[in-house]
């Protein structure tokens, strides 16, 4: 009983708030905009099928060289999502990283070719965000070497998962004139409902505050079944759900830098 209570007030929490901003929604074109990233896409084609199927203009990370990555990235093109790569990269705990990692033990050469892979793995993809990453983001040399191969590569974006303070990658993507941006809420550290509701209601609200945000959340089920009830509502209410590239292109007409369009040729 103490669990619904909980679940509830979350969601009646989340409500409140998104009902305040309706009362000052302006414009659509002014009106504040919200990104959600789902990561760790491609090893599980069941709940990867569910979040792929969410409502509305989401963006997915999938993992290069997993099982489903290919067929679940087709799945969102087809439904009109956003495809990114969730690019695995070192950690300071030395967890796991799986096919496709960027290690700081690589040569340039190397790091470059598992990166060009890594892309090719992936359908449809229109920028890159980092696969944990908090001891390789923080290293200049190395994540230069990254946004140098980006910009080679096409009109692709970076997202700065931000595993770290410490990190420059944003830093490095705005040295070689990358687009890119970086996340601002994690939606799902605590995977229970009314945390997850918690943390949509201050996605919505640092919208609000700064005319645009971006969460990422993950393919749990409590992510899921939160974002399958509440992401009908953000219509209508102040919010509007757009995709990663349209931030960063708002962004970077908000701040004067040049235009920017979005790849569509991979």
């Amino acid at each position: 009983m103490r669990w619904i209570g909980l679940a509830s007030a979350a969601s009646l929490f989340l409500v409140s708030t998104l009902a305040a901003g309706a009362d000052s929604a302006a414009l659509p074109h002014t009106s504040p905009w919200v990104a959600i990233i789902i990561d760790d896409l491609g090893d599980r084609y069941s709940e990867g099928q569910r979040a792929v199927d969410l409502p509305g203009p989401l963006t997915y990370a999938f993992l290069p060289h997993t099982p489903y990555t290919h067929d679940l990235a087709e799945r969102a093109h087809a439904r009109g999502k956003e495809v990114m790569l969730h690019l695995p990269m070192q950690s300071v705990g030395g967890k796991r990283l799986g096919p496709g990692a960027l290690r700081l033990d690589m040569t340039p050469s190397r790091l470059l070719l598992t990166l060009r892979t890594s892309l090719d793995a992936v359908p449809h993809v229109s920028g890159v965000n980092n696969h944990m990453g908090s001891l390789l983001t923080r290293h200049p040399g190395y994540m230069e070497w990254v946004m140098q191969a980006l910009r080679c590569y096409g009109e692709l974006y970076f997202v700065d998962s931000r595993t770290t303070a410490s990190s420059v990658a944003a830093w490095a993507a705005g040295e070689h004139g990358v687009p890119h941006t970086s996340r601002d809420i994690f939606l799902d550290h605590v995977r229970e409902p009314a945390a997850i509701e918690a943390q949509l209601a201050t996605l919505v609200k640092r919208a609000h505050a700064l005319g645009s945000a971006i969460g990422i959340g993950h393919p749990y089920p409590e992510t899921l079944a939160v974002l399958e009830q509440h992401l009908p509502q953000l219509d209508g209410l102040g919010v509007r759900l757009v995709h990663v590239s349209q931030i960063i292109e708002r962004q970077r007409h908000d701040t004067g830098a040049a235009p920017w369009q979005a790849s569509l040729s991979h």
